[in-house]
């Protein structure tokens, strides 16, 4: 009997240091390192309630049910935003603009994804008290292993490549999805993004081909006609994934994730371009996507992505404005030295007691 319990307790020992030592091997978080905090004490969370926005009347209305048969509601908008505590300030005042500037923001439904060891769900629930969402956990283990660095640290989180997984995160039912950036604001109703027609496109974004596209790859790219043979046909123009409306039922047909693994692989070998998540959409997509209008992302609002300098919005007409680069208007109002346009920014932030 004693050598019965020996090896027993020599199992339970060996799996509990594989799980350690292989997290990925896991689908969920471990129960114990999912966390909640005190949101009376730690000033992260420290948020006020969001106004309860209704639907106005021209809206549909749909029947109180269950998370998973909203999802799969066809007359649903679907979004998509990562979710972590470095970002959630951005993250709330994103949602409060959306729920703000839409006609019916009863028929949105959030798709977030997290890799955090806090569990984000209550303090939503508080500040969000009516919004429909749920969260999805991605594994950093996915991506560890093919990232590479880059030019500024935060691009090289995890997190920045669970937009290229949508499509595995996602309900089956869910067959398009805008996905967005933390660092957004929206002054205009996401509904009329929703309706954007992609035709045969797997991707729609604005695009943007006064952009010099060569600076997106280093020389070593453009000296090899292996790589630089991938735009062959096309003609390519810099977007920014931080604003695409995503043909999820396409995207899984053509299985788009593994074309944007397959540059991550060849990228940590041979180090064709610098700027993290970006250049793989663009090797993949640039010169074929459905362009939307420029005014559903002006972005660069943060600067370059090295010294975060004020900028400017771009001219012509604006629906939402995104503090991309290395300037986020949280730290920089924060810091007392805000820009001109991150007071805009402050009106939608819900953070602290005001």
């Amino acid at each position: 009997m004693t050598w019965f319990i020996e090896i027993s307790s020599l199992m339970i020992t060996i799996s509990i240091v594989i799980i350690l030592a292989y997290p990925f091997l896991q689908s969920f978080p471990p129960a114990e390192a999912i966390k909640s905090s005190n949101s009376n004490h730690d000033p992260l969370f420290n948020y006020r309630q969001s106004p309860n926005f209704k639907n106005s009347p021209k809206c549909a209305i749909f029947p109180t049910s269950s998370i998973t048969t909203k999802i799969c509601n066809p007359s649903v908008v679907h979004l998509s935003m990562t979710l972590d505590t470095k970002f959630l300030r951005g993250s709330v005042a994103a949602i409060h603009s959306i729920l703000q500037h839409c006609h019916c923001p009863e028929n949105l439904f959030f798709h977030f994804i997290s890799s955090d060891c806090v569990n984000l769900e209550p303090h939503l629930e508080k500040i969000f008290p009516s919004l429909a969402f749920k969260i999805y956990y991605f594994n950093p283990w996915i991506v560890q292993n093919k990232i590479s660095s880059s030019i500024r640290q935060a691009l090289e989180h995890p997190l920045n490549y669970a937009r290229n997984y949508l499509a595995d995160l996602l309900e089956p039912c869910v067959e398009r999805v805008i996905y967005l950036d933390s660092d957004i604001i929206l002054v205009d109703d996401i509904s009329n993004l929703w309706r954007t027609g992609l035709g045969s496109r797997i991707l729609g974004s604005p695009e943007y081909c006064h952009a010099n596209f060569t600076n997106y790859f280093t020389p070593k790219f453009w000296s090899h006609k292996r790589f630089f043979r991938a735009f062959h046909g096309r003609r390519p123009c810099y977007f920014n994934t931080g604003v695409m409306v995503i043909d999820i039922i396409k995207w899984r047909k053509y299985r788009y994730t593994r074309k944007l693994e397959k540059w991550m692989k060849i990228q940590r070998v041979h180090r064709i371009y610098e700027l993290g998540s970006l250049p793989p959409f663009l090797l993949v997509f640039a010169g074929k996507i459905a362009p939307i209008d420029q005014r559903w992302n002006q972005h660069g609002l943060g600067g370059d992505n090295l010294s975060g300098s004020c900028r400017n919005i771009h001219a012509g007409p604006v629906s939402l404005l995104h503090w991309s680069g290395g300037g986020k208007p949280w730290l920089r109002l924060d810091s007392g030295n805000s820009c001109p346009l991150d007071e805009l920014w402050a009106r939608y932030d819900l953070h602290g007691l005001k």
